[in-house]
């Protein structure tokens, strides 16, 4: 039997929470290998649209259709289990998966030393651990399982400069070595420059519709400092993001 392409898309789709319509006519397509994300301003319906991506909120109106392997989700809060320490939490996926124990520790392990936790970090349990280290093991936790898709709720919004240039390296390696794809939201347009091949602009007035979309063709890799800071700028100057942001 053929092998089916693995890609996500979205056709036409609406939401509304009650009598309050969140999202118009969204549509858009994901392939194998590649990082999308969406931008826009905070309440325009970006985590709706990717909680519905994801099937963590019934869809209503429109179809989504994913045909990639496997999936697994990053939130913006780390949401561990507040009564398993670091390894067990890393290993939930493992756990369903149904990998015994010892094996699916030991990837665990392997998996905590990757996103820079220590031997020392393994038996610790969430409230011990600052917030970079709990997003640490959250990223950990997410891509253990060899997803094809991963979605990403603003991960590295509540992060310093530091850690966030940290797991986003992490994050290209992983896109680069496992032609992982991703869908992502955040509302900064650098973070957006650094990771993504396409980045479709949300506004939220009337509904939440897409306006524009912004391609970059440029390796992950090689996007250092310089370049993120020149692109950003001429996103920044962009009429459609200036009007969407409320910038002037």
């Amino acid at each position: 039997m053929e092998k089916v392409e693995e890609k996500l898309e979205l056709f036409n789709v609406s939401h509304s929470f009650g009598f309050k319509d969140i999202l118009k006519d969204i549509s858009f397509s994901l392939e194998k290998g590649k990082v999308l994300s969406i931008v826009g301003p905070s309440g325009g319906g970006k985590t709706t649209l990717l909680h519905l991506c994801a099937h963590l909120l019934t869809l209503e109106e429109g179809t989504i259709k994913n045909t990639f392997d496997s999936s697994s989700f990053a939130f913006q809060e780390p949401r561990l289990l507040p009564w398993k320490n670091v390894i067990d939490n890393i290993a939930l996926g493992l756990k369903a998966q149904g990998l015994n124990k010892k094996n699916r520790n030991e990837e665990a392990k392997i998996m905590a030393l990757r996103f820079g936790l220590e031997e020392d970090d393994f038996d610790k349990f969430p409230k011990d651990l600052s917030g970079g280290m709990a997003q640490r093991v959250s990223f950990a936790r997410a891509l253990i399982t060899k997803p094809s898709l991963l979605f990403l709720d603003e991960p590295f919004s509540a992060l310093d400069i530091g850690l966030k240039k940290e797991l986003q390296t992490l994050l290209i390696e992983e896109i680069k070595e496992k032609a992982l794809s991703v869908l992502f939201i955040t509302h900064d347009l650098m973070e957006a420059v650094k990771l993504s091949d396409e980045i479709l602009l949300l506004k939220s007035e009337p509904l939440g519709h897409i306006v524009k979309t912004f391609t970059i063709d440029v390796n992950q890799k090689l996007r250092d400092n310089k370049y993120v800071y020149e692109e950003t700028a001429k996103l920044l100057s962009n009429q459609t993001i200036i009007e969407t942001f409320e910038l002037e």
